[in-house]
């Protein structure tokens, strides 16, 4: 087990989630999602970038991503190496963020051609909705200051379709969502929501007044639920 740990922790010093995003310039950054098998089964995310007018791959290893406009447009997306995703029995995702919005923003969606399948969005009034193959479960009393670093991570399995939230490494009550597993391939956006309706297209529109606008790094997904010892080593 310590042998598996210390692999773990190479992986993510080699494969932290970065990026970069170019204002005036259109760049599209792709993600592509590695599965990682060890003692634990784990998904880790290396990023790089594509500018639009072009194909060419850009390493951003050691930067983050900067979202510097709403756009219904623009957006980060994840794409798998593997052909298919089967199934998610359990999600777990962490991530830091920089932000000066007050107003509802998208930080994180999974979505497959059948469902809006795993979602986790900044409400107004200091609340952040966790979405789970269409069902939701919204958990108050997550107030973040304006203008500062916040981790933020989300888990959700399907054996008991509970959820739970840890802002800054403070955990939440556990709410109740859809108990099934997630099924399908996978697409992954950060900063917007793709959902299922535009599964299928590459060019996607998007709701730009919820666009996420600020700073974005520290993006971890692994498919079942860490532990919160794990989650404390993740997020400092």
């Amino acid at each position: 087990m310590v042998g598996t740990r210390r692999a773990l922790d190479h992986i993510y010093h080699m494969l932290e989630i970065s990026g970069s995003w170019v204002d005036q310039i259109p760049y599209q950054a792709v993600l592509q999602l590695i599965r990682v098998q060890l003692k634990l089964k784990i998904c880790v995310l290396v990023l790089v970038a594509v500018k639009t007018c072009c194909a060419k791959f850009e390493d951003l290893s050691g930067k983050m991503l900067t979202f510097p406009q709403e756009s219904d447009t623009d957006h980060v997306r994840l794409s798998a190496i593997q052909t298919v995703i089967d199934e998610f029995p359990a999600m777990t995702v962490c991530l830091r963020f920089v932000t000066d919005l007050s107003k509802n923003h998208i930080l994180f969606s999974l979505t497959t051609h059948k469902a809006n399948a795993f979602l986790l969005k900044r409400m107004s009034a200091g609340e952040i909705k966790q979405v789970s193959k269409d069902s939701e479960a919204v958990f108050a009393g997550q107030e973040f200051t304006l203008n500062a670093w916040h981790s933020l991570c989300s888990t959700w399995a399907s054996e008991t379709g509970l959820g739970q939230l840890w802002l800054d490494g403070r955990p939440s009550a556990r709410k109740y969502l859809r108990s099934q597993v997630l099924t399908g391939r996978a697409r992954v956006v950060l900063g917007q929501e793709l959902d299922k309706f535009h599964w299928h297209s590459d060019k996607a529109q998007f709701i730009k007044r919820q666009t996420f606008v600020g700073l974005l790094t520290d993006v971890h997904v692994w498919d079942y639920v860490v532990s919160p010892c794990e989650i404390q080593r993740t997020i400092h």
